[in-house]
């Protein structure tokens, strides 16, 4: 304070007086931010350095003026001084005798300081002076900062009663007044009753020594008592106000969590697509080399079978030529007749030998056919159940498996039946095998596409979850999933209707097979009643036979072996899927764990609010009418 003594004797000096003594004195050790001069007669001039000094001084908080016989002009200086400062929080005057002017200076004060909460004014006259009073009055109206304003013994009537109620209901932030020991009187006492209705943060209101009836009081302490009941009331609003915007902030930050690990799930969901794309996209080209390795195998299948037909053709050739010479030959072979017939006889019971060998083989041939059918069924069935489009194109990559293996079985069971092909039922089976796998190439192509379709419409949905839409556009994803899986079904629906006409194309084929198995009966009846000679041209046709066999046994063991590969890929396939389905199933969980959440803390949000609602209104109700 020693910096504070010095500036004081500074302006007294330059103010050209004597800075007082006592005042020196007070300023030498005072309680810190407290300057107290009470008891002390304060001059012109030293009031004037201390307004001077008080307009930038910051330490000071309390300043203490009682009974120090201030002239209005000192008072004035003073509260000048005082109409800058912003650190002075307490300002008692009391026993100053303040009169108009010092009414006026104060009503300037409590207009232009924003920091005075305490005033003391007691035992002043400023209510002797209607006009001096009503400025004074308009400054307390204009104050923001006044929490507690002491006005015992001022001489207040009840004109400025009323002129200080008028001032109460502009006030919002004056808690207690002090007007004990005036002349304020009935009038002025309904006049300040009349103020609560509009005044709502006066909590205290002290009347007593007034000649105010005890019905007024009582009015008066009831609109206290309302004003501190609104006031605690507000307070404990504002408190659970600030507990629920910290629960919402705590919801909004849980949400920014929950929306970065549901994208940083989609993001790995995408990569893992991406990569199953691109395993799809390798299988599917390995896929197609095991097509055109097949290709390659029924060309030479069926360059196999024009050598076999021209054999056949050379040896019809034959037998037509030996039947002539058996012709011209009969009238001197008919001691060796029964000779003939015997071995013709034995040649029959052979051939109905072969032939029924034959027919066990062709039947247990079928019986695998019809298993391996079987299988195809099942594997289809499974692949069926499936809901994604990926799963879909991967269950077309096994039906073409099996539409390859069934063409594989009807090519062994064409070639063990040694029957006839003609070259145009292999033009058309070649076309349509052409067809189908353009059909599977394009639908795998619509597949790869709707997949990055699908990838598009995730990222729409992440931006769209950005924009705080998440739950809608998710409710729409869902509903396009479904979608998904009932256009899923419908394919498998198409694909088992073309196995259904893969299966009454075979049945054709099968029909064709029996009659090419009459045409050999008849060849072999036929052949049957050939002479000697022939039968050695049939020992080179069944070695011929044998040869083809081995080759075709060859060829079995090619189309196993394919067959297993193609059950190993069927078997990833699956556990692929079902992994695909499990991750899948996870994700909708957690949706739908996250939506549920949502949804109470939705709830929850509302019934507070509904709770408060209910608590203000009931309040808003229960406080009493102001009287009349």
């Amino acid at each position: 304070m020693e910096a504070l003594r010095r500036a004081y004797s500074r302006l007294c000096q330059q103010s050209g007086a004597e800075p007082q003594e006592a005042v020196l004195q007070r300023l030498l050790r005072p309680p810190r931010g407290r300057l107290d001069l009470a008891t002390q007669s304060l001059t012109v001039d030293s009031c004037r350095a201390l307004g001077k000094l008080l307009r930038a001084e910051a330490q000071l908080t309390e300043l203490v003026l009682s009974d120090c016989m201030l002239s209005e002009e000192g008072a004035a200086l003073l509260l000048r001084g005082l109409c800058a400062n912003t650190a002075v929080r307490l300002l008692d005057l009391k026993g100053n005798n303040l009169r108009a002017s010092g009414a006026e200076a104060l009503g300037r004060l409590l207009r232009q300081n924003k920091s005075i909460q305490s005033l003391t004014l007691e035992w002043n006259s400023l209510g002797a002076w209607e006009d001096a009073f009503a400025a004074f009055c308009g400054g307390l109206a204009a104050n923001e900062a006044l929490r507690q304003l002491d006005l015992r013994n001022n001489q207040i009537s009840h004109q400025g009663a009323e002129q200080l109620a008028l001032a109460l209901k502009g006030n919002t932030t004056l808690q207690q007044l002090d007007l004990r020991w005036n002349n304020i009187g009935l009038l002025g006492g309904r006049a300040l009753v009349s103020c609560f209705p509009s005044n709502r943060s006066l909590r205290r209101l002290d009347l007593a020594g007034n000649n105010v009836p005890g019905d007024v009081l009582r009015a008066v302490e009831q609109g206290a008592g309302h004003n501190q009941d609104r006031q605690a009331t507000l307070r404990e609003s504002q408190a659970r106000t600030q507990v629920l915007s910290q629960e919402v902030r705590h919801l909004r930050e849980e949400k920014s969590r929950q929306f970065l690990d549901l994208m940083e799930t989609i993001d790995k969901q995408r990569d893992e697509m991406a990569q199953s794309s691109r395993a799809s996209a390798v299988r599917v080209g390995q896929l197609q080399e095991a097509l055109s390795e097949r290709h390659s195998i029924i060309n030479a299948l069926k360059a196999k079978l024009q050598m076999t037909e021209a054999a056949l053709a050379l040896s019809e050739h034959k037998a037509q030529e030996l039947g002539e010479r058996l012709a011209a030959s009969e009238q001197g072979q008919l001691s060796q007749a029964q000779r003939l017939e015997t071995e013709r006889r034995l040649e029959r019971q052979e051939a109905a030998e072969r032939e029924s060998k034959l027919l066990r083989d062709l039947s247990a041939a079928n019986e695998k056919n019809l298993l391996l059918r079987d299988q195809v069924d099942e594997a289809e069935r499974k692949v069926g159940s499936l809901q994604e489009q990926l799963f879909q194109a991967r269950q077309q990559l096994t039906t073409t498996a099996a539409e390859l293996k069934l063409r594989a079985i009807q090519a062994e069971e064409r070639l063990d039946a040694e029957r006839e092909r003609s070259k145009q039922n292999l033009q058309d089976v070649e076309s349509l095998r052409l067809k189908e796998v353009e059909h599977m190439t394009r639908h795998l192509e619509e597949s790869e596409r709707a997949m990055q379709e699908r990838v598009q419409r995730l990222e729409a949905t992440r931006l769209a979850l950005e924009e705080q839409q998440r739950l809608a556009h998710l409710e729409e994803k869902l509903r396009l999933l479904g979608q998904a899986r009932d256009e899923a079904q419908g394919a498998c629906l198409q694909q088992r209707q073309t196995v259904a006409e893969a299966q009454a194309r075979a049945g054709q084929l099968g029909l064709q097979v029996e009659g090419l198995r009459r045409r050999l009966e008849e060849l072999q009846q036929e052949l049957s009643d050939k002479e000697q000679e022939k039968v050695a041209e049939v020992a080179r046709a069944r070695a011929e036979l044998r040869a083809e066999r081995t080759a075709q046994q060859a060829l079995r063991e090619q189309v196993e072996a394919l067959e297993r590969q193609l059950r190993g890929l069927a078997s990833d396939h699956r556990e692929a899927l079902l992994d695909r389905e499990s991750e899948n199933a996870s994700l909708r969980e957690k949706l739908r764990l996250r939506e549920a959440e949502i949804a109470r803390i939705r709830v929850d949000e509302a019934q507070r609010a509904s709770f408060l609602q209910k608590a203000v209104l009931a309040y808003v109700q229960g406080a009493p009418s102001p009287p009349q």
